[in-house]
């Protein structure tokens, strides 16, 4: 199952059901869940990129609300249905902007940065049966990032800011957060970057 404002965009995967839920203002729909789960993926995110002279109060809860606190609430309406599950997981998304300061982030960063320090209390405190981990990718081609992608001359610029010469993808993401749901036992409490390199390198 999955959860959206606009259910109706998503793929159609046999057998996966979509339901209209918006993270901002819905209650969360309990109703919808089944008995057990085995995985949690809550993955919304926003781009505000401002000076912090010019960044009000206000965009700085609605970057936090939908951020940090959609993740609580979703976390807290499907915890005991994940423990139903077998060895459930939880992936959560953060950005590469938490790790590497970057200007005009501060509002983004700082919610992700809760959503990082979120993934691994509750990865402490939910072991040894769920496992709650957190990616952090580089700015990733996306409905949410085309007004920095929309002409080549953009997206070239973004891939040589990185050391692979590339920006993300979709599917990159995707792939990782199937990796941490269903293979990745071993690992739990950890944010991975995936990020062309941009968080650990620097080319001289």
């Amino acid at each position: 199952m999955h959860l959206s404002r606009e259910p109706e965009k998503a793929p159609d995967v046999q057998g996966v059901r979509g339901f209209r839920w918006d993270a901002l203002g819905d209650p969360f729909p309990r109703d919808c869940l089944p008995e057990r789960l085995d995985g949690v993926v809550y993955c919304p995110g926003s781009i505000r990129l401002k000076p912090f002279g010019r960044l009000r109060e206000q965009e700085f809860r609605d970057d936090l609300e939908l951020n940090l606190m959609g993740a609580v609430r979703t976390l807290q309406a499907t915890m005991e249905v994940l423990k139903r599950g077998d060895q459930g997981s939880v992936v959560l998304f953060s950005t590469v902007a938490v790790g590497t300061g970057m200007p005009f982030h501060a509002s983004v960063a700082a919610a992700k940065g809760a959503v990082e320090g979120l993934t691994r209390s509750l990865a402490a405190e939910f072991a040894p049966d769920i496992r709650v981990n957190a990616i952090a990718p580089t700015i990733t081609d996306t409905p949410l990032a085309s007004r920095l992608l929309n002409t080549e001359e953009k997206r070239q610029s973004a891939a040589e800011r990185h050391p692979l010469k590339q920006i993300g993808s979709a599917s990159e993401l995707a792939e990782t957060a199937r990796w941490l749901l269903t293979d990745a036992q071993m690992v739990t409490g950890q944010v991975i970057a995936i990020d062309a390199g941009l968080s650990s390198l620097r080319m001289l």
